[in-house]
């Protein structure tokens, strides 16, 4: 779990796939007279290293290659569409649902049984074995309605994936006082701009 997902709130269930989402950061809006900046936590091996190892998810001496690395990629930019769609969506929509089952595939899981009884984790044992962890959140969420609370902000200045903690679960910005008002504020201009 790192520092944002404990800030927003999410559930440790769903704080590694948070976490994964987000390491594309493509906010390119400008708050207070400043351009946010864009980046990929992920972009090389090394990174991704880190970026496991810093959630306990990395085997000791696992080794990532350039084709893992293009790997994870895959699975990142396929569970970001995944969340950019309304819930019920999600379920309906064949392309997404084909491309994503082709990339969770490479991460299979297993059953075994623990002292908490029951839980999901990898087959793989190489160093892609961690982003397992990450299919199994999505799995779990699944399961127990709580991925339909994970969200992609609806501003396309940000699209960064937030978690909708309001009681009828139907946010449509991470944050409202931020995009929120920011696509208020663009709409109601357009609209006296139409009026004019």
């Amino acid at each position: 779990m790192s520092k944002l997902s404990r800030q927003f709130k999410v559930p440790d269930e769903l704080a590694n796939l948070y976490d994964f989402a987000n390491t594309l950061d493509v906010r390119h809006f400008t708050h207070h007279g400043v351009q946010h900046p864009q980046g990929d936590e992920l972009t090389n091996a090394r990174e991704l290293a880190v970026w496991l190892q810093q959630r306990g998810l990395l085997l000791a001496d696992a080794k990532i290659s350039p084709a893992m690395l293009a790997t994870a990629h895959e699975l990142r930019s396929l569970v970001r569409d995944h969340l950019q769609r309304d819930p019920p969506e999600r379920s309906t929509n064949k392309d997404s649902i084909r491309a994503l089952n082709k990339a969770l595939k490479l991460f299979p899981l297993l059953v075994t049984a623990g002292d908490g009884g029951m839980v999901l984790r990898a087959a793989r044992e190489d160093a892609l074995a961690g982003l397992s962890s990450v299919v199994a959140e999505l799995y779990d969420g699944s399961r127990n309605g709580t991925l339909d609370r994970l969200k992609m902000c609806a501003s396309d200045e940000c699209r960064r994936v937030f978690f909708d903690r309001s009681k009828p679960a139907t946010r449509r910005w991470c944050m409202s006082s931020l995009c929120g008002n920011r696509m208020k504020t663009r709409n109601y201009r357009e609209r006296q701009r139409s009026a004019e």
